[in-house]
C-alpha cells in the first residue's frame, strides 16, 4: 500500500486506503545522523490465526525521502496445527537494492524493494522487530523471539549513497489489507510496545493511537495504555 494522507501541516504520512489506527512513535537524543538500529516490540497473542491485517512501523532515512516499513501479519495456522506469523520489512525509496532471496523489487506496485518471511511461532510471545545498519546504507530487518531468543532474519537491503541513519520520529498503524466493510470487520488486538535503540542517551516513546480514514468510529477500536509506555488495540468485531 502506497496511498497516503497529510494527517496534518508537517506530519508524516500514514496510509489511507485501507489502515485503520495510526500512531506516533519517537526517539528523543537521536543523532543528526539518525539511528544505526532500532527496535520495534509487538504482541499479537490475541489476534485472530488468519491473514487480513498488518501491524507496521514506518521509519525514515535522514538525507532520502520515502518511508520503510516493519511489523508483523497474522496467518493461518498450517497443515501441521503450528501457528505461523509473516514478518515484513520494506523500502519505498527508488533505488533501493537487494540480492536477498527473501527478497523483490518493488514495493506496493511502486519502486523500493520488499523482503518478507513466514515462520512458525508461538502468538503468545513478544517478539522484536530489529531493524539495523550492517555497513554504509546496507540494513537488516530481524524478528527476535524475546522468549527462546531465536532470531529469524527477514531481509537485508542496500538503499541510496546518500542515505544515513534513522530519523528520530514516524508512525505506526494497524491495516485491513483484506479491504472488508467497516461493519464486518474481524475482531483483531495487538500490543505495540515503545523503540529502542542501542544509541547512548536515546530514549523512546509512543503517542495515544487513533483511529483515521473512512472508518473512524465504526470499527469498535479500543486501547489501553500500558505501563512500559506501549498500548494494547483492538478493532473489529467478534
Amino acid at each position: 500500500m502506497k496511498t497516503f494522507s497529510i494527517l496534518a501541516a508537517g506530519a508524516s504520512f500514514l496510509p489511507f486506503t485501507s489502515a485503520l489506527v495510526g500512531w506516533t512513535w519517537s526517539v528523543e537524543n537521536t543523532p543528526d545522523d539518525g539511528l544505526k538500529d532500532i527496535t520495534f516490540p509487538m504482541n499479537i497473542a490475541n489476534a485472530q490465526h488468519e491473514s487480513g491485517y498488518y501491524f507496521a512501523q514506518q521509519f525514515n532515512f535522514v538525507d532520502i525521502d520515502d518511508v520503510g516499513y516493519a511489523g508483523l501479519q497474522p496467518r493461518e495456522d498450517n497443515s501441521n496445527g503450528d501457528s505461523i506469523i509473516h514478518a515484513a520489512f520494506s523500502s519505498f525509496q527508488d533505488g533501493t537494492t537487494s540480492d536477498d532471496s527473501n527478497c523483490s523489487k518493488g514495493a506496493d506496485g511502486g519502486p523500493g524493494v520488499s523482503c518478507a518471511v513466514d515462520f512458525p511461532g508461538s502468538y503468545a510471545h513478544t517478539y522484536n522487530v530489529y531493524v539495523k545498519n550492517d555497513q554504509g546504507t546496507t540494513w537488516t530487518g530481524t524478528v527476535v523471539d524475546t522468549v527462546t531468543s531465536q532470531k529469524i532474519h527477514i531481509g537485508t537491503y542496500t538503499l541510496p549513497s546518500e542515505a544515513k541513519g534513522i530519523k528520530g520520529s514516524q508512525l505506526g498503524f494497524i491495516e485491513d489489507y483484506a479491504g472488508h466493510d467497516a461493519a464486518e470487520l474481524p475482531y483483531t488486538n495487538v500490543t505495540v510496545g515503545v523503540p529502542t535503540t542501542s544509541t547512548e542517551g536515546a530514549t523512546g516513546k509512543m503517542d495515544e493511537p487513533y483511529e483515521y480514514g473512512d472508518t473512524k468510529g465504526k470499527v469498535d477500536f479500543d486501547f489501553v495504555k500500558l505501563s512500559n509506555g506501549g498500548y494494547q488495540m483492538s478493532c473489529g468485531f467478534k
